[in-house]
């Protein structure tokens, strides 16, 4: 390496996700529509599809490719769904969360005030990827976290909740 090259390349977070779609071209768009994206960079395959790409939201970078079929790049589709879970943090949760919903994605968890000082809901993108959209409108002070949450079960186990 050489010592004038930064090894975490500039505008970049030293962690970066990078998803796998089956169209990564659609995708793009989605986020585009959905969360503000901004496309920094594609290339595509010969035979068609992404092999790799980089967008943005806010400060973050991402990258996305198509699954690979003969690899071991798999979409959440493919897989039967996700683990993983994306976390963004917006200006306005309710207007950004009924635009994401507009642009094609399923409501898992409504936009809610949030024991931990946070104001989000959950959703699902048509790709198969899991957001929670907050806007963070509490500080709380973490020694109240603990007896939040156990309220918070409390009131959700009354109710005949799981969670």
């Amino acid at each position: 390496m050489s010592p004038s090259v930064n090894p975490i390349p500039a505008g970049y977070h030293t962690l970066t996700p990078y998803l796998a779609v089956k169209d990564a071209a659609a995708a793009l768009a989605f986020y585009r529509q959905a969360f503000a994206a901004d496309e920094v960079m594609r290339l595509n395959m010969p035979e068609g599809g992404i092999a790799h790409a980089e967008f943005t939201i806010g400060d973050s970078h991402f990258m996305i490719s198509d699954e690979y079929p003969n690899g071991p790049v798999v979409a959440p589709e493919t897989l039967g769904g996700s683990t993983v879970k994306l976390h963004l943090y917006v200006e306005d949760v309710d207007a950004s969360f009924a635009l994401a919903l507009a642009a094609g994605a399923t409501a898992t968890m409504p936009v809610a005030d949030q024991f931990w000082g946070d104001r989000m809901g959950a959703l699902v993108d048509p790709f198969g990827h899991h957001w929670l959209l907050a806007s963070h409108v509490e500080d709380v002070d973490p020694a109240e976290f603990q007896d939040r949450m156990e309220a918070f079960f409390a009131a959700n186990a009354a109710r005949g909740g799981d969670h």
